[in-house]
């Protein structure tokens, strides 16, 4: 005989007593992650593994709500302030190759103090630099430099002369190049009536000598050229160890700054290299001002000092530890960075100042934070992020370059070293699909944090819960403190969310809004903490606004709109319960479930098969159901029947097998021909055994039935089987608990299909006899002489039928 469960049984109650305080005010705060061990001990060993390959990095998988990502900011926040501060990071000009920019490596905090260095040497540089060139030594240097090369030339030119006039030309020097005029013997130079009235000999021996004479010249005048590139020369290399001499101190003193960093003092000494080579835009004072076109308006210059600046990339200054990156959209240029371009003209242009960082830069040398669904959604990113991480290198490039399209010229920065954990947030169907359907996932994220939907209750894990409330009181000051009781509402909220007696919730994401509206409620009421009733408040008013629908489907229902019995008793008739899914909000419903059984050999047909509205497990269900009766009625005999099976007023798709045993009760009804309490609705799936199997959402099933008989009317023979293993599962509302305390209300635990006939229908099941029937008046017994009386009825037919064919 079944025993119905008792009111204790149906709910776990949490004595405030256990807890030794006031209000959570006088508690420490909550200081580590509670309930995730296994998780937490696979996140220590992937930060832990420092691997050359970075095949190390981590994929946290948890259901919603588990608080996977503030477990992991929480422990990433303090292993990360142990580990050494990764250093800055800066692009600068390539003076070799300045579609390349090269990047440097400074300990943290020198990258913005070089930039400044930068910027201030430059400005020195433009005000000194012309100094030099106005000083009186400079001056005097180059005046003897002048002139000494002016007496060169001026040399040269006399010789040129003098030879001309020995083959009897005279020199015109003109602004636009030099004339040859032959002479008379007397030296003066012929006129043009002198110079016709020569013979044609004359005139050819003037022209051969004048061809000597411009060889001569041409030759004078390359001596001439040579002489002024040397001056040229010899002024620029005095310039050069002019300003050269003046702008050493300014060099050594950053190279004492900087001298340990090789890449560092590489780019000083290219600086101090090009500003010897490029003087000329520093003897105007670096004033370049914009240049007179003949357009409207002036064209804006380039910066011609721009090259010697830093772009600091990423400043660790600020960093206590390694880098904790959470990127929320990681699109490709927020986590590879961009090269961002300026339109001058038309045209776009651009350069080393203008790359700007992504996370990956940030994160570099600690730790990048993404979420699954957000990396996901853009392929590129997780295609880009494994070829960084396969690489081991940084590299910045234009997206539409990376999936392989032609782009304008533009930069090529030089990578930067990979050198940080990924760590992918996402849920376990994510993970699954990326180790069977992505080769390289499994070799780069080699460890799985794996967060639990729940833990066990023991007294450890209820302190710790109220350690909670502390902690989340301290970080947001609106929340008032909790009381023993408040507090004692809220451990058992937390079971009720994992649907377990001795289970504890580790949804911390549901417990703080339930805190936080516990916490208003309590403002309302001017209260100065938050009590048992604040919470039990929260938890309603927070049903009120989500069960609409519910509560239109119970109003249905007690207008006979929907055909639910909670009173009587009908054959083939039981009462089933299906959970109704909107978002977060779930509920019980009621269905009616119908058998009805008939003399033919169709077997048991499912109509919500037939009608293409059931499911695989549904069908399933139908089809273990077949082999039961098979074991319990078929053992010598064929199984003869026809039955069909319906979900009375079932639009929808039904899947599942947590009816099974309820089909079956009707069924059982329909054949034994006897009437079912419509008062005990079920719940449950059975295996052709007959044991009753346990389902999910116990709790919901059985206080939606207890609504729709509260709305209909509590006769005190009401109820609802369950199956015995579900029995821990149940977190039942207070409100069903002291129905069940005062008789109004019942729960059936039950192991077997027999137990839970017999309850249903108050006639013993049957135990199969050693001659193979039943005993008489029971439930068995009456279905095998139905079982048997169709097969009697079956067999005349046929041998009716056989009768006709030999006549015919």
């Amino acid at each position: 005989m079944v025993k119905e469960l008792d009111a204790t049984k149906l709910r776990y109650t949490c004595d405030p007593a256990i807890f030794d305080f006031e209000t959570s005010a006088e508690l420490e705060p909550l200081d580590h992650i509670i309930g995730q061990k296994r998780a937490i001990a696979a996140l220590k060993l992937g930060l832990g593994i420092k691997d050359a390959k970075n095949r190390y990095n981590i994929y946290v998988a948890g259901g919603p709500g588990t608080g996977k990502m503030s477990a992991v900011e929480y422990f990433l926040s303090h292993v990360s302030k142990d580990e050494p501060r990764p250093p800055d990071l800066c692009y600068v000009h390539n003076f070799d190759n300045p579609y390349s920019p090269r990047y440097l490596e400074l300990p943290a905090g020198m990258g913005c103090q070089l930039r400044t260095d930068m910027e201030h040497l430059i400005v020195r540089l433009k005000r000194d630099i012309p100094k030099v060139f106005e000083s009186d030594e400079f001056k005097a240097r180059s005046k003897k430099i002048n002139e000494r090369h002016s007496e060169k030339r001026a040399k040269l030119l006399e010789e040129m002369e003098s030879k001309s006039r020995e083959h009897g030309f005279a020199i015109q020097r003109t602004p636009i190049g030099i004339n040859t005029l032959p002479l008379h013997k007397k030296g003066e130079p012929l006129s043009q009536e002198e110079y016709e009235a020569l013979s044609e000999e004359e005139r050819a021996k003037i022209l051969e000598r004048q061809g000597e004479v411009q060889t001569l010249i041409q030759e004078s005048l390359q001596e001439i050229t040579r002489v002024e590139e040397e001056r040229e020369d010899e002024i620029k290399k005095l310039a050069k160890e002019a300003v050269l001499f003046m702008i050493e101190p300014h060099f050594n003193q950053l190279k004492g700054r900087y001298g340990e960093l090789d890449k560092v003092a590489t780019f000083l000494e290219n600086v101090k290299a090009d500003i010897v080579e490029h003087l000329e835009g520093f003897k105007g004072g670096g004033n370049q001002g914009t240049k007179t076109v003949p357009f409207p308006f002036p064209i804006p210059q380039a910066d011609p000092f721009k090259r010697y600046y830093v772009n600091v990339l990423v400043d660790n200054s600020p960093t206590e530890g390694a880098p904790v990156i959470v990127e929320q959209n990681a699109t490709y240029t927020n986590l590879f960075g961009s090269i961002e371009r300026r339109v001058q003209m038309g045209v776009a242009i651009t350069d080393f100042s203008m790359i700007k960082p992504g996370s990956l830069h940030r994160a570099n040398g600690g730790y990048l934070v993404l979420n699954a669904n957000n990396l996901f959604r853009v392929g590129l990113s997780w295609e880009a992020l494994k070829i960084a991480i396969k690489r081991r290198e940084i590299r910045i490039e234009d997206p539409l370059q990376m999936l392989g399209y032609s782009t304008t010229e533009g930069l090529k920065p030089e990578p930067i070293p990979f050198r940080m954990k990924v760590i992918i947030i996402g849920s376990p169907q994510i993970y699954e699909l990326l180790h069977y359907y992505d080769e390289d996932f499994p070799k780069l994220f080699s460890v799985k944090s794996d967060f639990g939907t729940e833990m066990e209750r023991t007294p450890e894990h209820e302190q710790e819960i109220a350690r909670f409330l502390r902690a989340r009181c301290q970080e947001d000051e609106s929340l008032l403190p909790f009381d023993a009781n408040g507090v004692a509402k809220i451990v058992e909220y937390s079971s009720e969310l994992a649907c377990d007696q001795k289970k504890l919730s580790c949804q911390f994401g549901n417990l703080t809004s339930i805190v936080k509206e516990a916490s208003y409620w309590a403002r309302i009421e001017e209260s100065p903490y938050v009590t048992g009733e604040h919470v039990r408040r929260a938890l309603k008013e927070r049903d009120d606004r989500r069960n609409r629908i519910e509560e239109k489907i119970r109003e249905m229902i007690a207008r006979d709109q929907i055909l639910v019995d909670t009173e009587g008793a009908k054959t083939g008739q039981v009462n089933g319960l299906a959970i109704v899914q909107f978002g977060n909000y779930a509920f019980g419903k009621p269905s009616r479930i119908t058998a009805t059984v008939h003399t033919g050999k169709g077997g048991i047909v499912d109509i919500e098969r037939e009608a293409e509205l059931g499911g695989h497990t549904h069908t399933k269900g139908i089809m273990i159901l077949k082999g039961f009766l098979g074991e319990r009625f078929a053992r010598e005999k064929p199984l003869s029947l026809s039955a069909s099976l319906a979900f009375e007023q079932s639009y929808s798709m039904i899947d599942g097998d947590s009816a099974s045993s309820t089909e079956l009760y009707a069924l059982l009804s329909s054949l034994a021909d006897l009437p079912i309490k419509q008062g005990i609705a079920v719940t449950g799936s059975v295996n052709q055994k007959g044991e009753i199997q346990p389902i999910g959402g116990v709790n919901e099933k059985i206080e939606g039935f207890f609504k729709v008989c509260q709305a209909k009317g509590l006769t005190g023979e009401q109820g609802v089987l369950i199956p015995v293993q579900n029995v821990d599962n149940l977190m039942l509302s207070e409100e069903v608990v002291e129905a069940v305390d005062k008789g109004e209300f019942h729960i059936y635990p039950v192991s077997t299909v027999e137990e839970g006939i017999e309850i249903l229908a108050g006639v013993p099941a049957g135990t199969l006899k050693a001659d193979g029937t039943f005993p008489e008046g029971t439930v068995f017994a009456r279905i095998a002489t139905r079982l048997e009386q169709i097969r009697k009825v079956l067999k005349e037919e046929a041998e009716k039928e056989e009768e006709k064919e030999k006549s015919a």
